[in-house]
Order: C-alpha cells, then sequence, then structure tokens
C-alpha cells in the first residue's frame, strides 16, 4: 500500500503547477494534503475512485488538511477535540480496520518564536491524542511537523540554532512522540542519509542550493514496524515549496 502526504501551500495555486499529474501518476492508496488554504465550495476537486475528507480553517485563505482514499475509512474525525486547537483545519483521522492514519499540519512557531507557546500546548495535547489513538490500534500519522528533529535533517543547523522549526523545545517534543513507542520511518530505513529535505524557503534560491530542511514525516506505531517497506522523499516534484513524501506498507 503506498500513502502520499505534501503540503501543498495553497491547492489552487498547486493545482497550476501540476499538482493533478503528479496525484494521477502516484496512484497513492492514501493521499494527505496539508496547508490547502481553501474554504468550503471554493473547489471541486474530482478525484474518480477516491473518497475526498477535508478539514477547513475558520480564517480564510489559512491553513486546511485534506485526505484522498480509495478504501472507505471506517469512521473520519476532524481535530483532535481540544477546542484551543481545532479552529485551523489542521487534523483528520481516518480509521481503517488495522490502524489510524491521521494527516496533521502542526503549528509554525513563526518568525521570533511569537507562537512557541501556543505550539508547546498543542504539542502537549497531540501526543495525547497519538497516545490514546495508539491504545487502540496502531497509528500511521503524516504531514507537515515543522520541525527538523536532528542536525542532518537540515543544511544549516548551526545558523538556525533557535529558529522556528529548531528549537530545542520543537526538537524534543518530536523525540518525545518517539519515545512514546512510534518511528520515523524515514530515518529508519536511512538513518544517516544527508541532504534530503522536503521544504525549501523561496527566498535566496534555497532550492537550487538544496539548502532545506527535512519537516514533513510519515510517522508509525513500532507495531507496524515489520509492515514497512520504504520511505520516499520525492525532492524532484515542484508546484510547493515542499514537496511529496511517501510511504509504502505491505
Amino acid at each position: 500500500m503506498k500513502l502520499i502526504s505534501w503540503n501543498v501551500n495553497g491547492l489552487r495555486a498547486c493545482m497550476q503547477k501540476g499538482f493533478l499529474d503528479f496525484f494521477r501518476e502516484a496512484d497513492a492508496d492514501i493521499f494527505c494534503l496539508q496547508e490547502t488554504k481553501l474554504g468550503q465550495g471554493q473547489l471541486d476537486l474530482e478525484l474518480e475512485g477516491y473518497y475526498q475528507y477535508w478539514n477547513y480553517a475558520e480564517k480564510k485563505g489559512y491553513s486546511g488538511t485534506a485526505l484522498f482514499t480509495k478504501k472507505e475509512p471506517l469512521q473520519v474525525t476532524y481535530g483532535m477535540g481540544v477546542e484551543e486547537h481545532d479552529h485551523e483545519g489542521r487534523m483528520i483521522t481516518a480509521e481503517y480496520g488495522e490502524y489510524y492514519v491521521v494527516t496533521v499540519y502542526v503549528p509554525n512557531s513563526q518568525r521570533e518564536l511569537a507562537r512557541l507557546d501556543y505550539r508547546m500546548r498543542w504539542e502537549e495535547a497531540f501526543l495525547r491524542y497519538l497516545k490514546a489513538l495508539g491504545e487502540r490500534k496502531p497509528v500511521i500519522f503524516c504531514g507537515d511537523l515543522n520541525v527538523a528533529h536532528q542536525e542532518i535533517d537540515l543544511k544549516n543547523p548551526k545558523t538556525n540554532r533557535r529558529n522556528a522549526g529548531f528549537t530545542d523545545e520543537e526538537r524534543g517534543c518530536f523525540g518525545r512522540i518517539l519515545e512514546c513507542g512510534f518511528l520515523d520511518t524515514f530515518r529508519y530505513f536511512y538513518p544517516e542519509v544527508t541532504g534530503v529535505y522536503s521544504w525549501w524557503s523561496y527566498r535566496f534560491q534555497a532550492r537550487a542550493k538544496n539548502a532545506g530542511w527535512r519537516i514533513d514525516y510519515f510517522v508509525v506505531s513500532e507495531s507496524l514496524k515489520d509492515r514497512l517497506s520504504d520511505a520516499k522523499i520525492h525532492t524532484q516534484i515542484q508546484g510547493s515549496d515542499h514537496c511529496p513524501v511517501e510511504l509504502d506498507i505491505v
């Protein structure tokens, strides 16, 4: 089974840059999006053979997630059931017979870490949510987690040490998720690979120079370890400042 996750940084814009070509070529069983930047009714997307689920932010042109799946889930829920965190369309959970699939767009701590305190509250609630799901069945979660976990996950770790996405606090939160029985699938297969990123700033010709960050992930419950086949980062795919990431399981 193939799962794809992509922060499209505005789906309508990405549609003009080849989104549907990649979608059809990938032929994923489950295709997750983050940062759709859509409101309800703003885009009528025909995807033959897929069930579609959308979570829109209340704020126009902001955030938002989507999940497209060939197999109809047993149940779909939106958000994590916490009032403070469920207004920005950041999460969709699809329940299947053997596991949950969660698409998530983790809040950015923003310039000068203006939103770091909020991010820490969000992370605490998110970990509780994951652990509660994991008590029922294994979890696959994916998306833009807005953190580079290790120094090898970004081009310039020293100069970004206290910048959003590479603070000790954010990295520590991701570390705690892993300590609670989850695997970063890309690092499971490629523990020492460097120079492979999923996001590049639009500034300073960052993508041309490959001055990027790996902040898009597939993370799974350790109990699924024996079913993992491969994890990929499609660095060649344009259309957003992020590229798609993939998980293959058997």
